[in-house]
């Protein structure tokens, strides 16, 4: 019998990462700004700080604010890394340099170094020690945002954008939406297989769910039939064999990720696309 393969990317090219690695905690996630209000970097649960950059993308009044075309929403196509380049927020020696992106107001700069001029009143660059951020951003069109209301005076807000001190969660799962096989007879299931990283010590869990009707029910199982066990494949690119025997002659399928960080919560798995085989 032919094998028809297809191939899913999640959410219209959404990544999907374990969890973000700032703050939680009331004001330790807000950047300000004096004409859009709170810049929120949490709330998302995708914004992560690391040594090489800032990935993901916050919460504002005038929508997302994407800091890597790589992780940018899918709300944002016009900041797609093939249209706009390889633009990010880098992060050299807890320097942040580079551009965020967003749809109502542009590009954002976190370093004068980035443009090579300083608008008026002076220079300007975001930093990043002691997993605290502090200083500004600069945007032509809402002007200053700022990382710390120590850098001026903080009044009644102690506002400032802060890593969390237990790094990343330590596991997140999302749940795929319904995709039709098209076949009304339903099909055999063969395989499972997934692209993206896996840093060491981190994990990629699956468990799959298939049905005659495309509003479900939908139960998720492990290989052996039961919400306890998962399909664990070696690694990025490798497929893992799906036990058909639980999902034969279903036309609809849907799949549960499971992510987790290394012990010391310190990096996460990446799942940028999955791709699931079956055979009439």
């Amino acid at each position: 019998m032919p094998v028809i393969i297809i191939g899913i990317c999640l959410f219209a090219g959404l990544r999907v990462f374990a969890a973000t690695n700032i703050d939680a905690t009331d004001y330790n996630h807000w950047a300000w700004n004096d004409m859009i209000g709170w810049i929120d970097f949490y709330t998302t649960g995708n914004v992560y700080i690391s040594g090489s950059g800032l990935t993901g993308y916050a919460n504002s009044n005038v929508g997302y604010i994407a800091f890597d075309c790589a992780t940018s929403p899918p709300t944002t196509p016009s900041a797609d890394c093939n249209v706009l380049s390889d633009w990010k927020v880098t992060n050299t020696g807890g320097t942040l340099t580079g551009w965020a992106w967003n749809d109502q107001i542009g590009w954002i700069s976190f370093n004068s170094s980035d443009t090579g001029t300083c608008p008026n009143p002076s220079c300007y660059s975001v930093t990043y020690a002691n997993g605290v951020f502090s200083g500004w951003a600069w945007n032509d069109i809402i002007g200053w945002i700022s990382f710390n209301c120590g850098d001026t005076a903080c009044g009644t807000v102690d506002y400032k954008v802060r890593k969390s001190s237990s790094g990343i969660m330590a596991n997140a799962y999302l749940v795929s939406s319904t995709f039709d096989t098209g076949a009304t007879g339903g099909v055999v299931y063969n395989t499972l297989l997934y692209q993206g990283t896996k840093p060491t010590g981190t994990q990629v869990g699956f468990q799959f769910a298939a049905s005659d009707s495309s509003s479900g029910p939908w139960i998720f199982k492990g290989y052996d039939g039961t919400d306890t066990t998962y399909y664990v494949p070696i690694g990025p690119n490798v497929p893992i064999a799906l036990n058909s025997i639980l999902y034969n002659n279903k036309r609809y399928f849907r799949y549960k990720i499971f992510l987790d960080s290394d012990s010391n919560h310190t990096v996460t798995p990446q799942v940028d696309d999955i791709i699931v085989t079956w055979s009439r």
